[in-house]
């Protein structure tokens, strides 16, 4: 898929609108976020395909306009205790080791917006809990042009 056109790609959002993903897009566009991580859980429940190697998608702000197009590169399925110290680096958000990742991740994926997101007020995640690890390249910088 080599398609370029925002506006005929699927959205790519990061976190909910506000300044979490102001600071994950900026990451996307400055190059130091190249992977990310997503619940499988969110994927059922919005009954999307998990994304494959060679899709693309067009990552929004927090206004909702398109700033950047990626592709990508990996995707893996893994239990959360099987995350790897390489993956939560390439996420860009400064984290060094596993257990400060995963302490950000769970504060997130246990907050009320995940939880209103998937329509479970008491969802909770453990070492057993199935990510989607995607790995990606950006392909544009819609705010160049």
């Amino acid at each position: 898929m080599t398609n370029t056109d925002p506006d005929a790609l699927p959205k790519a959002t990061f976190a909910f609108p506000g300044p979490l993903r102001d600071r994950l897009v900026a990451a996307i566009l400055d190059g130091s976020k190249t992977s990310t991580t997503g619940l499988v859980a969110d994927y059922a429940h919005e009954h999307e395909p998990l994304p494959e190697p060679g899709h693309r998608f067009a990552v929004v702000d927090s206004d909702d306009r398109p700033v950047g197009i990626i592709e990508v590169t990996d995707v893996r399925l893994t239990a959360l205790a099987d995350v790897d110290l390489a993956h939560a680096v390439a996420e860009g958000e400064g984290h060094t080791t596993l257990a400060a990742w995963r302490a950000d991740h769970e504060a997130y994926w246990h907050g009320a917006d995940v939880r209103a997101a998937l329509d479970d007020p008491a969802f909770t995640v453990d070492d057993t809990t199935q990510l989607v690890l995607e790995r990606f390249r950006l392909v544009a910088d819609l705010r160049l042009g």
